[in-house]
């Protein structure tokens, strides 16, 4: 059997293979799954390139800030489902908010300002996070408020006395 032989009969046979796969689903299912990849890992990457040494300009910490959390964030709704956006839709504030909180920190002009608009936007997108976290708890936790606060004044100032 010769060489050329041989290299046809794998290439038929990795045709095979390919087609088979993608019959039974698997590359569907690793293209819904793992697609947020290709969003982290470059992300990452420039961390990584950053980090050390290959890439002189603090500047790429910016898009590798922005990519990581939406990369993570797609990842997280991917795996629980889209439906979690409602909740987590602030995580878009803090992408651009943790790249150039790590540009203001790593950069060359380590600019305080450029921090401070940077913690702000992370305390905003916490915020809202929590406020979109307790908006459907708020009411019991209302309730449970005032509950305690009429037995503690029912109750409660009466064993001190």
């Amino acid at each position: 059997m010769s060489n050329k032989q041989s290299m046809i009969g794998l290439t038929i046979l990795a045709a095979g293979l390919v087609i088979l796969l993608g019959k039974l689903g698997v590359f569907a299912f690793i293209g819904n799954i793992f697609w947020p990849l290709l969003i982290l890992v470059p992300g990452v990457l420039l961390h990584l390139l950053y980090f050390g040494r290959m890439l002189t300009s603090a500047v790429a910490l910016i898009p590798a800030g922005v990519l990581t959390v939406y990369g993570l964030l797609f990842f997280v709704c991917n795996l629980g489902g889209w439906k979690l956006l409602v909740w987590l839709w602030p995580v878009f504030i803090a992408g651009p908010a943790v790249g150039l909180y790590e540009y203001s920190v790593f950069g060359p002009n380590r600019d305080r300002t450029l921090r401070m608009i940077a913690v702000g936007l992370i305390a905003l997108s916490a915020l809202l996070l929590l406020i979109g976290l307790f908006r459907s708890a708020f009411i019991y936790l209302l309730a449970a408020a005032l509950i305690l606060a009429g037995a503690w004044m029912a109750w409660g100032r009466r064993a001190r006395w």
